[in-house]
């Protein structure tokens, strides 16, 4: 390591991602801190580095690889289980010894440390957890499907007479009695001396999953007024439509709900009305991903909302396993994998092969002009937006819009509306370089700043 990179490790924040510890760290201790990586987002963790607070030298590092193979052999073979694709290497630093660098990796299992204990990494803390936090930990990763949790006040008799079950199997094909079909297809989970039906299955096939299921599985559908980043309870054009139902049943009538919204989304300017549209396949798909990848463990519903100039599609649950927003288009790891196989299974899914759903889903966007979905985590969902931002530069959204309407004007909040850009300056500058360049002018040269409207320029 060269001098500059021992001040950027110096330097650097201990927080939820980043660690850094003293080579005097008992290897039990340190091992609490690999846990919590492994059961949190993974992370780095750095030994022979001493606290920021400590007042002398602070990279004393070890002075041979072997004096670090008690704290290397406690993380890496004690750890219950052992984490996969740790990656474990030593920086020198030219004279003040070497620091020990893990690359702790998400994990799609649940760790314990060789005494038993269970540890998360919350900003820059480690927090023990026991309990029911380790189950629910456990159902976020998918480590431990919820979907094969019995519901102890369901009878397989209310499943096995159902018309939902009796549907699907006439589509599959299948002649087996009910009862033996729902334990084929592991949709009864044993308790004490007898089966009974699981999550998966009242999803599947009961009636009305969201009054039989402890948690709230419905979706909830909102049209707003606005293109603000935050909205206000006055510009929800009706109240939200909240959609029950078995799972099939829920995908197809939120689809149709978010389509009719959708046919209406446009938005008056200058007594024109400017109408948008967005892939239909493109919405499809990532519906359904919410619908059947959710963490259904999570007392919430999913919310889509739809504004003038995006849609929103927020599930319960961050991504499962060693998911992450950067390598959703390559891995692939389901939450709920009997629900997901059971829906492919039909003649006409309403599902691909995991993860092919979202690759359809940018293709149809990229298709339209549109830019790709954008996928953040929050504190405990996952958050899809839509927007209804153009590939295309700015300039070229404004001279598409005159063109297609040559007696329109347009202003800073038309444009942003049109393109989906946001920056409001920016905005501004192309607007400017249009005006410069002799392709608009403005409609009164006078007017403030704040009300400039534009016109196309004479050719």
């Amino acid at each position: 390591m060269q001098e500059d990179d021992v001040n950027v490790l110096l330097a650097l924040n201990e927080d939820h991602f980043n660690d850094v510890k003293s080579k005097r760290i008992s290897p039990a201790k340190l091992q609490e801190t690999f846990v919590a990586f492994a059961n949190s987002d993974g992370g780095d963790l750095y030994i022979g580095i001493e606290d920021k607070l400590h007042s002398g030298e602070r990279v004393v590092g070890f002075t041979e690889p072997e004096e670090a193979n008690a704290i290397i052999a406690t993380s890496l073979e004690e750890t219950q289980p052992a984490v996969e694709n740790v990656s474990v290497e030593f920086l020198d630093t030219n004279g003040k010894g070497l620091i020990l660098h893990f690359a702790v990796p998400k994990s799609p299992k649940v760790h314990y440390t060789a005494s038993g204990d269970c540890f998360i990494r919350i900003n820059a803390q480690k927090r023990k957890i026991k309990g029911e936090r380790i189950t629910q930990l456990g159902y976020s990763k998918g480590a431990e499907p919820y979907e094969r949790k019995p519901v102890s006040d369901v009878e397989i008799d209310e499943i096995s007479k159902s018309e939902s079950l009796a549907s699907y199997m006439r589509r599959v094909v299948t002649h087996l009695e009910p009862s033996t079909f729902l334990r084929k297809q592991r949709l009864l989970t044993s308790q004490g001396e007898k089966r009974i039906p699981n999550v998966g299955c009242v999803l599947l096939f009961d009636e009305e999953p969201q009054a039989t299921l402890e948690t709230r599985c419905a979706v909830k559908v909102y049209r707003l007024r606005t293109t603000e980043k935050e909205y206000k309870r006055e510009q929800l054009e009706e109240m939200p439509v909240t959609i029950n139902g078995g799972i099939e049943e829920a995908i197809r009538k939120t689809i149709e709900q978010v389509a009719k919204y959708i046919d209406g989304a446009a938005f008056q300017e200058g007594g024109r009305l400017v109408t948008l549209q967005y892939p239909s396949e493109a919405l499809k798909e990532i519906l359904v991903n919410a619908v059947i990848h959710r963490d259904y463990s999570l007392n919430d519903d999913i919310h889509v909302r739809i504004f003038d100039n995006r849609v929103e599609v927020q599930s319960p649950g961050k991504l499962p396993g060693y998911m992450n927003v950067d390598n959703l288009y390559q891995e692939r790891f389901s939450r709920n994998p009997n629900i997901v196989r059971m829906l492919h299974n039909l003649p006409d899914p309403v599902n691909h092969d995991i993860g092919e759903g979202l690759d359809t889903a940018k293709n149809e966007l990229k298709k339209a002009g549109l830019v790709e979905p954008i996928f953040e985590e929050k504190d405990n969902a996952f958050l899809v937006t839509i927007k209804h931002q153009r590939i295309a530069s700015v300039e070229e959204v404004v001279l598409g819009y005159l063109d297609e309407n040559p007696t329109a004007e347009i202003t800073n909040k038309l444009v942003r509306q049109l393109s989906g850009e946001d920056d409001m300056q920016k905005v501004k500058s192309a607007l400017q370089k249009l005006r410069a360049s002799g392709h608009i002018k403005p409609v009164d040269e006078n007017t403030s700043a704040f009300n400039f409207r534009y016109i196309k320029a004479s050719s």
